[in-house]
C-alpha cells in the first residue's frame, strides 16, 4: 500500500506482535485531524441533503470520507482505516431489521412479528449497498488508506435485531432448541457475508476493522455479545461459545468485545476458546474508562488465560500507572487523544517500556 501513514511499517509489525501476546500498541478508537497540511487537497464535499445521502449514498460517503482520510492524524499506531459502517450490527439489515440513519450513527429495529426461520436473500439490497460502497471507498482511497470492514456483529445480538430481547430470552427458557438452530443459521450466513466483505475490502490480502483499531493479515473481526450481561454463565456456553468458537476458527484474527460489569463472569468461557486472540474491555454506565486501577486485576487475568488486550479510553494520566501495573506486553492500550500533542506525550512516556518507531 501507498498509505498516507509514513510509519506503517512498525505499526504493522507492532500489530502482528500484539495478536500474539507480545508488544505495545498505541492508538485510539477513531481519528483526530492532523496539525498543518493535509495529505491531498481534497475539496470538502457539500452538506449531505439528509441523513439518508449522508449514510447510504455510497458515492457521497466515499467522497467524504476521502475528504476526511486527506486531513486525518496517523501518528503512534492510529490506523488509516475508513469507517464504511452501516450500523452496528448491520448484518441483521440484509436479515430484515428496518434501518434508519441519524445524527450520530444508524439505528437498527426489529421488525414486528419476525418469524423462527432466519432467512437470507443473497441478492438483498443492503448487503450490496454494503458492498457498493466498499467498493467506492476504496476506489477513493488508491492504497492510500484501508476501505475497513463494517461491524456486521453475530450470533445473539443479530437475533435480538430481529426478533428482540423479551423474545430471545424467552425462548432461551421455553424453545432453546429453536434459538440454537437460529444461532446455527446466524453463523452460516455470517461466514458467507463476511466472505463477500472481505473480498471487496482486504488490500493484498490485509484487512482492518472499521472501529476498535484493529487491523490484521487475512480475516480479521471484533466478536461480541451484548447480551449476555442478561443471562447466566450456563446459557453463555450452550448458547454462545459454540458458536465465537467457531466464528474465531473460521477468522483468521479476533477482538471479542466484552462490554459491562455483568458480563465478566463470561471471562472463564472466553479464554476456554483457544482460537480467541484478545478481548477489549468496555467498563459500562456508571464505571470509570479502561485506564483506571479498578480494571488491572482485570487485565492481569486476561493475560493470565493467554489472551491479548485492549483497554479503552485510557488518558494520558492513566498510561504510565497502567503499564507499570500491567506491563506492556500484548496490550493495545486506545488513548482518548484530544491533539497531536497528546500523542507526542504518549509517545515519550511508551518510549520508557521498550516502544520505539
Amino acid at each position: 500500500m501507498n498509505t498516507w501513514k509514513t510509519n506503517w511499517e512498525e505499526s504493522r509489525q507492532r500489530y502482528l506482535d500484539w495478536w500474539n501476546g507480545k508488544g505495545l500498541i498505541l492508538s485510539m478508537w477513531e481519528h483526530l485531524f492532523k496539525e498543518g497540511a493535509p495529505y491531498a487537497q481534497v475539496p470538502e464535499p457539500e452538506p449531505a441533503k439528509d441523513w439518508n445521502q449522508f449514510w447510504f449514498d455510497p458515492q457521497y460517503r466515499a467522497d467524504y470520507l476521502h475528504w476526511q482520510m486527506s486531513r486525518n492524524s496517523y501518528k503512534a499506531d492510529i490506523l488509516p482505516v475508513a469507517n464504511t459502517q452501516l450500523g452496528p450490527g448491520s448484518l441483521a439489515s440484509m436479515l430484515g431489521a428496518e434501518m434508519e440513519g441519524g445524527p450520530d450513527t444508524i439505528w437498527i429495529k426489529h421488525p414486528a412479528d419476525y418469524g423462527d426461520q432466519i432467512l437470507f436473500d443473497e441478492n438483498h439490497e443492503w448487503l450490496h449497498l454494503h458492498l457498493e460502497l466498499i467498493r467506492a471507498v476504496k476506489e477513493r482511497a488508491q492504497g492510500h488508506y484501508y476501505a475497513g470492514i463494517p461491524d456486521l456483529m453475530e450470533g445473539l445480538d443479530v437475533i435480538v435485531s430481529l426478533r428482540g430481547t423479551e423474545n430471545v430470552l424467552m425462548d432461551m427458557v421455553i424453545r432453546p432448541e429453536v434459538l440454537e438452530e437460529q444461532c446455527r443459521q446466524v453463523n452460516e450466513i455470517y461466514f458467507k457475508v463476511y466472505d463477500q466483505i472481505y473480498e471487496a475490502a482486504n488490500e493484498a490480502g490485509e484487512s482492518a476493522f472499521c472501529y476498535f483499531s484493529i487491523w490484521g493479515p487475512g480475516k480479521v473481526s471484533k466478536l461480541q455479545s451484548d447480551i449476555s450481561i442478561m443471562f447466566s454463565e450456563e446459557d453463555f456456553i450452550k448458547f454462545e461459545q459454540p458458536f465465537l468458537r467457531k466464528q474465531c476458527q473460521y477468522l483468521d484474527y479476533t477482538l471479542y468485545h466484552l462490554d459491562g460489569v455483568g458480563a465478566v463472569r463470561h471471562l472463564d468461557a472466553l479464554l476456554d476458546i483457544r482460537e480467541l486472540n484478545a478481548i477489549q474491555w468496555t467498563p459500562g454506565v456508571g464505571e470509570p474508562q479502561g485506564g483506571d486501577p479498578k480494571w488491572y486485576d482485570l487485565y492481569r487475568r486476561i493475560k493470565a488465560g493467554g489472551k491479548s488486550i485492549q483497554a479503552n479510553w485510557v488518558t494520558l494520566d492513566e498510561l504510565e500507572p497502567l503499564l507499570d501495573n500491567v506491563g506492556p506486553e500484548g496490550m493495545l492500550v486506545s488513548m482518548d487523544f484530544k491533539s497531536e500533542s497528546e500523542i507526542d506525550r504518549a509517545l515519550k512516556i511508551a518510549e520508557k517500556y521498550g516502544y520505539t518507531g
